[in-house]
């Protein structure tokens, strides 16, 4: 089924021009229409000036629009497409491009005057837990539906990955979990895609991953569902593709002040000291880049987390990154926590 804005933003190739510079007048974000041939495949663009261009040339108002179309269209191929095409596109200030299945059939569009990036990730989202330490909060409402603001902190999550270009989501799900399919659905009200992996019981930080059989992208990001996070993750995921890592762990700074003044010391003689210095520690953020081939390393049905994983890599010596995150980053795991994320969302921008 063919979407609203899909065909929005399509014409036939045999309409005539006058009826397709009506549709163009409605398009005003982008002036352009994308046409297509019999078979709904993209065979062309038309834009204002391929109208002038035309009539220059001869053409008339009940000439078809495809005698009109510019054929050197630019497009992007659904789940093989780079981070470096989406940043040419922008450079050159394409604001409306196509994405294209193997049948040249338009299934989206990237809006890069809309979203932040388009990367060449799909999302596992772990939102099965209990939230012991929010009770009674969570007694009847699972953690990722609590309301930080004006909507759930998973909302947040989603609509945060859905700027970035993110559409393919796997969702991990347990107590409660009718709660969080039934509000989110199956995504298409949000031009998403969502499927649920329900856990038996508990599979730890990762464990669910190894339940997905229809990844699609050789990226995944994989996250927590209670963090309230605005990370760079355009950045994140140039940082992952450069490094060449297969896996990077967002982390978060944490400051140890030592209260006393700490010595250096070679046996028994003080070679120098530092009076009550500062120490900054990195810790996990709960966020994961890891490629797709990592997922056959996790065992079925069985407790399994983010750090047995990191273990295995480095146990063969393989590359495991981390990345600082400089935004905004909250664990909303603890009621204190929660009411400070209530103050903390006034002020966040994603």
């Amino acid at each position: 089924m063919i979407s609203q804005l899909i065909e929005n933003q399509t014409i036939s190739a045999n309409l005539p021009l006058k009826q397709a510079l009506e549709k163009l007048n409605n398009v005003p974000d982008n002036l352009t229409l994308f046409v297509l041939n019999d078979e709904k495949q993209l065979v062309g663009t038309l834009t204002d000036g391929d109208v002038r261009r035309g009539l220059l040339n001869g053409l008339s108002l009940d000439d078809k629009s495809g005698n009109f179309m510019f054929h050197g269209f630019r497009y992007l191929k659904q789940h093989d497409f780079t981070l470096d095409q989406v940043r040419e596109l922008r450079d050159k200030r394409i604001k409306m491009v196509p994405v294209l299945d193997e049948n040249q059939r338009i299934v989206r569009f990237a809006d890069l005057a809309r979203t932040k990036s388009m990367l060449p990730v799909e999302a596992v989202i772990m939102a099965g837990g209990r939230g012991e330490r929010l009770r009674p909060l969570t007694d009847t409402l699972p953690k990722p539906l609590l309301k930080v603001g004006d909507k759930p902190i998973l909302e947040h999550n989603i609509d945060h990955l859905k700027s970035f270009g993110i559409d393919r989501f796997h969702i991990a799900i347990n107590y409660l979990g009718e709660m969080i399919s039934d509000y989110f659905g199956d995504g298409s009200s949000r031009d998403l895609k969502i499927d649920y992996i329900r856990e038996k019981r508990p599979l730890g930080t990762l464990g669910a991953a190894a339940l997905i059989n229809n990844f699609v992208y050789e990226n995944i990001l994989i996250m927590n569902a209670d963090i309230l996070s605005n990370i760079d993750l355009e950045d994140f995921f140039s940082d992952f593709e450069q490094q060449q890592a297969l896996m990077s762990v967002a982390s978060v700074p944490y400051k140890v002040n030592m209260p006393f003044a700490v010595l250096e010391t070679n046996q028994s003689r003080v070679l120098s000291f530092r009076e009550k210095p500062q120490y900054t520690y990195y810790t996990s953020g709960g966020i994961y880049l890891i490629k797709r081939a990592l997922t056959n390393r996790i065992p079925l049905e069985t407790m399994y987390h983010a750090t047995d994983l990191m273990d295995n890599l480095l146990s063969n010596e393989e590359k495991l990154i981390q990345y600082p995150i400089s935004g905004m980053w909250m664990d909303i795991g603890r009621k204190e926590d929660f009411d400070k994320a209530q103050e903390e969302i006034k002020h966040l921008r994603f």
